[in-house]
């Protein structure tokens, strides 16, 4: 059975065929990428989609949204796109539909890819576990955590709002990491500081630190420059964001009960090596009378193309194709 796969956030709308068999995604097509902001809707972005294929779409759609589903309507913080998933059928002209939170998403392609889009990252050097909880972290321009239970009778997923606990310091640049976002907000989640965007506030408290004249930067430069070591302070300022995501992850596992880690997102892609050489392992471990727990934990990172479209087919067909 074919489906529509479809992964929207505030930027993009990500579109591609999939196959679908049996309770898995088998295979997914070429994705195609729109811009938001060029369509008025989910049905005109569909209808585009439709035409740039020159054939008819299947009459099934997986949609993965960025933010909570379950109400009558899905709003978006970053597009003015409005959902009503009632009246998907008649608007997409489908007959089947699944809707599903972009992160719950990632957490079914995570269940259903195959081996070797994983790369180890920490702890031991072996395959995800079978059974048990593992926790699915993605720093991106939010933070999304997600849970994936496994049995041997197959798997659930429960998406959460992880990355709104509390940001927990644990040195003194923390404090002062918090100290200045505690200035602007009046709560301080981990997502202020371990999504993408929190790299300008780390840049700033680092500045700070060093008497140095502070120049705002936007995030996506900062990371350009501390990736790429042109730049010694955005350099430390990726380093210490490392350390606060090792730190983050390890409080999630632990209130998972979880027996692997599985880290997601972009920008979690575009870091990898230097979360490899960073104090991300060291600092997901620490966690003092369950230090040897959590180091015999695997944290590995999912290495798909498209893991939100791919997790949005999986999703519909454990719904829907059994």
């Amino acid at each position: 059975m074919q489906v529509v796969a479809v992964d929207i956030g505030g930027t993009h709308a990500r579109f591609a065929i999939a196959e679908v068999a049996a309770g898995r995604c088998v295979s997914l097509g070429e994705a195609v990428t729109l811009k938001t902001a060029d369509h008025g809707s989910l049905q005109l972005a569909w209808e585009a989609f439709a035409q740039g294929m020159g054939a008819p779409l299947p009459k099934a759609a997986a949609i993965a949204v960025a933010g909570p589903v379950g109400a009558e309507t899905i709003k978006f913080t970053n597009n003015p796109w409005v959902i009503r998933p009632a009246t998907l059928p008649r608007l997409l002209g489908v007959d089947e539909y699944i809707v599903v939170n972009d992160f719950a998403a990632v957490a079914h392609a995570v269940a259903q890819a195959d081996p070797h889009y994983f790369q180890h990252l920490s702890g031991p050097d072996e395959p995800l576990p079978a059974a048990g909880t593992i926790s699915v972290i993605g720093p991106g321009t939010g933070l999304g955590v997600a849970q994936l239970w496994c049995a041997d009778a197959g798997y659930r997923v429960q998406p959460t709002e992880g990355g709104h606990m509390d940001f927990a310091p644990l040195d003194a640049i923390e404090d002062a990491i918090l100290s200045g976002l505690r200035a602007r907000h009046r709560r301080v989640s981990v997502e202020r500081v371990v999504a993408g965007p929190g790299i300008v506030a780390i840049h700033h408290a680092l500045a700070l630190i060093e008497g140095r004249p502070y120049t705002p930067v936007s995030d996506r430069e900062l990371w350009e420059l501390g990736t790429s070591g042109q730049d010694s302070l955005a350099a430390a300022a990726v380093d210490r964001f490392c350390l606060s995501l090792g730190s983050v992850a390890g409080d999630l596992a632990l209130a998972h009960g979880a027996t692997g880690v599985v880290m997601a997102g972009g920008l979690g892609l575009r870091i990898k090596d230097t979360l490899i050489q960073s104090g991300f392992a060291d600092r997901f471990r620490a966690k003092g009378r369950f230090e040897a727990l959590m180091a015999a934990i695997p944290v590995k990172l999912i290495t798909h193309p498209q893991p939100g479209l791919f997790g949005a087919a999986a999703a519909f067909a454990q719904a829907h194709v059994a």
